[in-house]
């Protein structure tokens, strides 16, 4: 998906093998439920598990890693509703629902409601029918209502179309180094343009942001493998790295030896 795609308003996945997204970056708010197999979604505080007939919601701007597996011999089936800002300030207009007050939430929730959840089940029966935007955009209005009807305080969190607020660089890269995005989001989300964001960047850590980036998570990786006991294959995608072989090359020029060297030990 490129940088300024958003996705279509529903969208239907299936799976045979493990999947997980290359940008760990929620850009829009989005509703889905899991049809098949089970899914982890991790903000880097908390992970959780949606197994089958569960909904899960994830809120826009916000880090967050998933991976979606398949039962034994079958398929992961997914099915999400996302929510751009074009149909949030129609409803908001249409309805009269504004934020009031900015709040500090999660970056995923687990809802349980009966009706949104058949809601969710009712959606499948679109899936080969060609796409209408008249259709879609009633089915993202259905869905916004069966949720503010059940958390009336998902206003203050639809419908905030501010922009992240300066928040301070060292404690928010510490936290979320491990997040595979580029440089630009982590500047957006610390609320500042690209060149700010490595100006302040540059005068706490010293480096620019790509290379403290990779050493960081470098330093990391020999930590888990020294000290925790933890295989290669299972930390370089929690580490922000995009494939085994960059991973290994990278390590083995910060450190002289190949990661792999250290679990011979």
């Amino acid at each position: 998906m490129s940088e300024n795609t958003i996705p279509l308003p529903i969208n239907y996945s299936c799976h045979f093998s493990e999947f997980r997204e290359g940008e760990q970056f929620a850009r829009i708010h989005s509703l889905g439920l899991v049809l098949s197999g089970e899914m982890e979604l991790n903000d880097g505080t908390t992970k959780t598990i949606f197994k089958e007939g569960e909904l899960y919601s994830a809120r826009k701007n916000r880090l967050l890693k998933f991976a979606k597996y398949p039962p034994k011999n079958g398929e992961i089936r997914t099915v999400t509703i996302y929510f751009d800002e074009a149909i949030l300030r129609d409803f908001s207009r249409e309805y009269g629902y504004q934020a009031e007050k900015k709040d500090n939430v999660p970056a995923f929730i687990k809802p349980d409601q009966k009706a949104l959840t058949s809601f969710m089940y009712s959606l499948l029966a679109y899936e080969e029918l060609p796409a209408s935007t008249e259709l879609l955009r009633l089915k993202q209005k259905e869905a916004l209502l069966l949720m503010l009807s059940d958390d009336p305080g998902l206003k203050d969190i639809l419908f905030d179309f501010s922009e992240p607020y300066k928040i301070d660089i060292e404690t928010f890269m510490n936290k979320n180094f491990h997040f595979n995005v580029n440089v630009e989001r982590f500047a957006y989300l610390t609320g500042r343009s690209l060149s700010a964001f490595k100006r302040d960047f540059q005068k706490i850590f010293g480096i620019p942001p790509r290379q403290w980036l990779q050493l960081r998570r470098l330093k990391e990786a020999h930590f888990l493998l020294t000290q925790k006991g933890r295989s290669v294959s299972d930390i370089y995608l929690d580490l922000g790295f995009e494939n085994l072989s960059h991973f290994s090359f990278a390590f083995k020029k910060q450190f002289g030896y190949p990661p792999s060297s250290l679990q011979a030990k």
